[in-house]
């Protein structure tokens, strides 16, 4: 079931996303050559209840940590290991959920370590840009198919990479987890169409080479995660937004300037609707 979010549990959910932005603006600082992956973990667990709000990962479907940390050719679902030891012209991704008082914020972001290549660089800027093209579709009246394949275009067709099918976004709120789901690739004009109040996930996931992705299993932490099948590097970038009437608006943003006409304002989307 697609639950519509009133304007005010869009602006809580905007609040959550604050406490996850500020996780993701500590990282920026944090992440270098030598850093252990599971600072990162301690980091964000610290952050998150220092914010009177919890990491709504822990727990999830047994799910024991507050982030997902994939380096390299990890794709998603990485975790947090101690002794994980990034080096210099590692790429990193870190993805986590954030509950403040109820309401739901997910974000993954991808942080270059010390001096990347060329290919890392343009890695994640094509996968950044890709994000934003999709988020720019999702607007009163497209479809889900207007989103994935304004990305798949971008990915695929201009850039030669691979955008990964098998991991998608999703409907989220009340629970991290809900309908609909958004990929990141798909057919201008099909699928569901978008409503106000809609609040979804977009992450797109991209890989220097094959699109496609296989399971490789942690024995020490009997835990399977997901990594590109050809071993190339995979770079993500995911905001959780809502539909307004006003166009798709960032609740997890990091950079109010940049972003500045992403910001979600309660009392702009009341005036909207007079």
């Amino acid at each position: 079931m697609i639950t519509l979010k009133s304007p005010r549990e869009i602006e809580k959910m905007a609040e959550s996303g604050k406490v996850l932005a500020g996780v993701h603006l500590g990282l920026r600082k944090m992440i270098k050559p030598g850093l252990d992956t599971w600072d990162i973990e301690e980091f964000a667990r610290k952050y998150i209840k220092d914010h009177h709000a919890y990491p709504s990962e822990m727990g999830f479907e047994g799910y024991k940590f507050a982030t997902c940390v994939s380096v390299n050719d990890e794709v998603a679902h990485g975790i947090p290991r101690k002794g994980l030891i990034l080096k210099d012209g590692d790429v990193v991704k870190v993805d986590l959920t954030v509950n403040k008082d109820g309401f739901e914020s997910d974000s993954c972001w991808t942080y270059a370590v010390g001096d990347v290549s060329p290919e890392i660089k343009n890695l994640m800027e094509v996968t950044r840009k890709a994000l934003y093209l999709g988020i720019d579709q999702a607007v009163i009246g497209n479809r889900l198919g207007d989103i994935g394949a304004a990305i798949q275009t971008y990915v695929e067709d201009e850039h030669h990479m691979g955008d990964v099918r098998e991991l998608i976004g999703h409907g989220i709120q009340p629970k991290m987890h809900e309908e609909p789901n958004v990929p990141a690739y798909g057919v201008a004009h099909r699928g569901l169409r978008l409503k106000e109040g809609m609040t979804i996930t977009i992450e797109p996931m991209v890989n220097t080479g094959t699109w496609e992705i296989k399971d490789r299993y942690d024995k020490a932490d009997d835990w399977t995660y997901y990594v590109s099948a050809d071993g190339s590097p995979s770079a993500q970038y995911e905001h959780t937004l809502a539909i307004t009437k006003d166009g798709p608006k960032i609740l997890t943003i990091q950079d109010p300037d940049i972003d500045a006409k992403y910001i979600y304002h309660e009392t702009q989307d009341i005036n909207s609707r007079s």
